[in-house]
């Protein structure tokens, strides 16, 4: 350390200030400006929480696709998210990537936020224990992990502007404590301050929040950089402690911040202390003095070491919500109808920053071919899902010119001379990281339609600009206009056609140029189909089958950076699918592909429902695993779910006025279920597992007036060994319950075992009058199984 300080000071003092500024803005939007004269590297960050994307927004590696967030903290295992952050180290040494921008620990406040999927739960003290872990993992391997959004971040809609309004207690006991507990106990190395404001301050210029209470109170050393273009200010967000402005090369700083020193409204000490903070990350990372090794080998995204890993851990989180006559697991005999488009094209992630290219996804029907053989299941597609022709999926197209998958990129200057002609491995192309293409006049995607016969298709451009669209039987031009500020990168405008195209047919589309920085690309899909034929064809599969597996869920419409939902309504005529086939078949399983809370209209009919969240690239495989029992889906929800549209404390993510007001206050997810005695359609802990327990004995151990631990013994009452998850609440008198903590615990059959479960004193205590004092002991622990199976209640006070 003091190593550090002394080529720190020295840094600091060979720099000048235009030097030094310089370094607190990236270089490009995935990486910072390296300094030689003072040992500095160039540093890499990636996006993380899905997996290591690496430096490029579109078109990047092959990396492994990890389950959603969602999926993977319904384990309720730290270790779990000790091991998820040991592999993401890995794929990101493998990339060469120094900083990860993850994880997520923004909470469920609406089950709305589209956002959802990269969140871990509703509860600050699971999130804030299993971000922890994940830190500290990551970290262990010289990986910085980022903690993120900087705070009070828990809804899409506007959130570039959004005025999020809510009192100090709320702030301090929900939302902050996740952020809390993390750089307490794992310090990461990043923190991200968020898009909105808070309280009427922008999140990068909020002073009392990043320099007073993260810096000061918290004590945190690690750098503090904004999210991708949500500073706009200079000397008050540089002020404010925020240490670096992403991404780069342009953006408030600068020169701007060069003059605010120069005239004094600054104190060039205050960038000294940002790149003191700079070269700390650095140096952790190994990016500052000696250089670190990355490296050579190690597991391919696809090999049996990752992919048995992802499966595991993809299986292991799901949740059983319903199983009626132990109708789960599947028998190892017998027909099973898999039914719905999901199936076969099973959604594997969320939409946005989050996303990576894996190196294969399976699908649900294929993963239960390979685990029930191909002659004992049957598959019928099932009913449109998507509205949207999302950006051409991987091998949909492929280059005409060297027959590779892909299209083929040609620049034109002014004249229509050829500047560049290239290959281009994915179907899209963000001019920001494209340099080769920003100084043509016109850009020319040309593709060949991959089909084995002819095809109703779908087929047309994305992104913003002038657009010349030409495939076999069309040809028009069209003007796009962004959607709204998603639309340059991430929610873009689209014009599509519908014809029968002939496999080999060529699209050729040309955009002319256009200020700023944008996303454009092809995109197809097999035309959509009527309801009608598709609902009878899965009726009669279910009449012939002894089991029906109906797949249904959500999409990257719904499950998606900058935007909310309107709805938890299945999108489509799913829910005419599910209940038609209910009407049918002996017994129906729906598995729930979708990571965040759904209606289900139809859940009375049906005998089993398996929520499967977004599995990442092994998702049919760990659903068939699932479904067979090889792997226990010993998941608990980390979400209460609403029974319809508007329940729940909290509904509406849009803003009034540009305002959200938290008015539940610390009353957020099951605590103002809870509290209202209403009914969710499943509870925050909820999950059946696939064996039966019994609790017995359950004791308090109190000290200094605080409850610290709960001890209960509980029995494996069912035939298979199992895990489960003991959980603690504490109601006190006049105030919301709360959990305080949690244990899983593997049981064989039969067997009984004593479970001590801790409990977190920084849910014992309020913030009152500023400053912290401990809840008087009153009231009940509730010793669950989710809040919907209270099984022993105890009195907290002796």
């Amino acid at each position: 350390m003091k190593d550090l300080e002394v080529l720190t000071d020295k840094a600091i003092g060979t720099l000048d200030l235009e030097a030094k500024v310089h370094l607190l803005t990236g270089a490009t939007s995935f990486t910072l400006h390296p300094e030689p004269s003072v040992g500095l590297a160039e540093i890499v960050f990636s996006d993380g929480p899905t997996g290591v994307r690496g430096a490029l927004f579109t078109g990047g590696r092959i990396a492994c696709q990890l389950p959603n967030a969602t999926l993977l903290a319904q384990h309720w295992d730290t270790a779990v998210a000790a091991e998820v952050g040991a592999l993401l180290a890995e794929e990101a040494a493998a990339q060469h990537v120094h900083v990860v921008l993850g994880p997520t620990v923004n909470l469920h406040r609406t089950a709305l936020n589209g956002r959802l999927f990269e969140e871990f739960s509703e509860d600050p003290l699971l999130t804030g224990a299993l971000a922890t872990a994940y830190i500290n993992a990551l970290q262990e391997h010289g990986i910085a992990a980022t903690l993120k959004h900087f705070v009070a971040n828990e809804a899409e809609t506007d959130r570039k502007t959004v005025n999020s309004l809510l009192d100090e207690r709320t702030l301090r006991e929900v939302y902050l404590l996740p952020f809390e507990m993390a750089v307490a106990d794992a310090n990461p190395w990043a923190v991200m301050a968020a898009y909105n404001r808070v309280n009427g301050t922008p999140a990068t210029e909020h002073t009392e929040l990043i320099t007073g209470l993260l810096k000061g109170e918290w004590e945190y050393d690690g750098l503090v950089m904004s999210d991708w273009y949500a500073a706009t200010s200079t000397a008050e967000s540089a002020d404010a402690g925020l240490d670096l402005i992403m991404p780069g090369p342009a953006g408030p700083w600068g020169e701007k911040l060069v003059a605010a020193v120069r005239s004094g409204e600054l104190a060039e000490s205050v960038i000294d202390e940002k790149i003191r903070r700079l070269l700390r990350l650095a140096d952790r990372v190994g990016a500052f003095g000696t250089q670190r090794q990355w490296p050579s080998g190690g597991p391919t995204p696809d090999s049996p070491q990752r992919r048995a890993a992802l499966r595991r851990l993809a299986a292991g989180g799901m949740t059983v919500l319903v199983n009626r006559a132990s109708t789960l697991p599947l028998p190892t005999e017998g027909k099973v109808a898999v039914i719905g488009r999901h199936a076969m094209e099973t959604v594997t992630q969320g939409a946005g920053s989050s996303e990576v290219r894996p190196p294969h996804t399976v699908s649900i029907a294929d993963g239960l071919t390979e685990a029930l053989g191909a002659d004992r299941v049957t598959f019928v597609d099932g009913v449109e899902v998507r509205a949207d022709p999302l950006t051409a999926a991987e091998g949909s197209l492929r280059d005409p010119e060297t027959g590779e998958f892909g299209i083929r990129v040609t620049t034109r200057d002014g004249d229509g001379e050829v500047i560049d002609s290239r290959h281009v491995r994915w179907s899209a192309l963000f001019t920001r990281e494209s340099p080769w293409v920003q100084s043509a006049e016109t850009i020319e995607l040309t593709a060949e339609v991959v089909l084995e016969e002819t095809a109703r298709m779908q087929v047309g451009v994305r992104g913003r600009g002038e657009w010349t669209f030409n495939v076999p039987g069309h040809y028009e031009r069209v003007r796009l206009e962004r959607v709204d500020d998603a639309g340059e990168v991430l929610r873009l405008p689209y014009r599509t056609v519908t014809l029968d195209l002939e496999p080999g047919a060529r699209i050729t589309a040309v955009a002319t140029a256009e200020p700023g920085e944008r996303v454009i690309g092809l995109a197809t899909r097999v035309a959509p189909k009527p309801p009608a034929p598709a609902i009878g064809a899965a009726v009669r599969a279910a009449r012939e089958a002894d089991v029906a597996v109906v797949v249904v869920g959500l999409t990257p419409e719904q499950e998606t950076e900058e935007v909310d939902k309107i709805t938890l309504a299945l999108p489509g005529e799913q829910d005419a699918l599910v209940a038609a086939v209910a009407a049918a078949a002996r017994r129906t399983v729906v598995v729930v592909n979708a990571a965040t809370p759904v209606l289900m209209p139809w859940l009375d009919r049906v005998d089993a429902v398996l929520w499967a969240g977004l599995p990442g690239q092994e998702a049919g495989a760990a659903v068939a695993a699932a479904l067979t029992g090889e792997v226990e889906p010993a998941g608990r929800l980390v979400t209460t779910f609403p029974g319809q549209d508007g329940d729940g404390p909290v509904w509406s993510p849009v803003p009034a006025h540009g305002e959200v007001a938290y008015s539940e206050g610390i009353a957020v997810g099951y605590r103002g279920w809870h509290g209202e005695r209403t009914e969710p359609l499943f509870w925050f802990g909820h999950g059946l597992g696939y064996t039966e327990w019994a609790y017995g004995r359950a004791e308090l151990a109190i000290a200094d007036d605080a409850i610290r631990s709960v001890r209960v013994e509980v029995t494996n009452t069912g035939a298979r060994a199992g895990r489960e998850v003991v959980q603690a609440y504490w109601r006190p008198e006049h105030e919301p319950v709360r959990l305080v903590g949690w244990r899983g615990v593997d049981v064989e059959p039969g067997r009984t075992v004593t479970v001590d479960v801790p409990v977190d004193a920084r849910v014992l205590r309020r913030w009152h009058e500023g400053a912290w004092r401990q809840l008087p002991l009153t009231g009940e622990v509730l010793v669950a199984r989710g809040l919907g199976d209270i099984r022993i209640v105890l009195p907290a006070a002796h």
